[in-house]
């Protein structure tokens, strides 16, 4: 569903994963990836507060198809905390993949959530490990600061962010997805079940412009 909505000073941005390997060249490129920057640049000067996430994988990582012997990018495997899809290595922690996007403003940041480091499990969300127990933390810092509503964009749609709005509506937050500062993956199909599931959570979307002054 799409809603209109007024920024207010308890609001949060949250964006996901701007990074270099899921922008134009990079080892997990998101179709138009790149475009999403100049919109977060301008949505992150309406809010008073901005939290970006950082995928942070080690070397090996369990989420790389490279460690699993016959296997290639976009197979599933079960793990031991449910299917897993395998990616290539990407956002290798220190590595220029890694960083932000060098067009991403981070001035504004009050917290840099890194996630997906145990070597052992993937972290698509923002609040939870893949295995849907494993805390970030995120929800807590939130509601210390009283912040209790979220705003998310970035990358990728179908994965990272659609997590992060899911895990973020069930831990009591209201959570909106500002669809056109997005860019999906879309794999098989997965944009389109991103938009249903969002959808049957009573998770809104927006878009940009009917957010930022005129």
């Amino acid at each position: 569903m799409t809603a209109k909505a007024t920024i207010q000073s308890s609001d949060v941005l949250l964006a996901v994963d701007v990074q270099n390997d899921f922008c134009a060249g990079g080892a997990l490129a998101v179709p138009g990836g790149d475009a999403v920057v100049d919109i977060i640049n301008r949505l992150s000067t309406a809010f008073d507060h901005v939290v970006l996430t950082q995928d942070w994988h080690p070397p090996g990582h369990t989420s790389f198809a490279s460690s699993h012997p016959r296997r290639k990018p976009f197979d599933t495997i079960m793990l031991h905390y449910g299917a897993q899809t395998l990616w290539p290595d990407h956002c290798v922690q220190g590595t220029h993949g890694a960083e932000f996007h060098p067009g991403l403003r981070l001035n504004k940041a009050e917290l840099v959530l890194r996630k997906g480091f145990r070597p052992s499990i993937d972290s698509y969300s923002a609040f939870y490990e893949n295995d849907h127990s494993t805390s970030t933390g995120l929800a807590g810092y939130l509601r210390e600061r009283l912040l209790p509503r979220i705003f998310l964009a970035g990358l990728a749609y179908d994965f990272c962010v659609r997590y992060s709005a899911e895990d973020a509506k069930r831990a009591g937050f209201e959570v909106c997805v500002i669809e056109d500062a997005c860019r999906a993956i879309d794999l098989n199909s997965s944009r389109a079940g991103t938009k249903r599931a969002l959808s049957s959570l009573g998770i809104a979307e927006t878009t940009a412009q009917s957010l930022l002054p005129a």
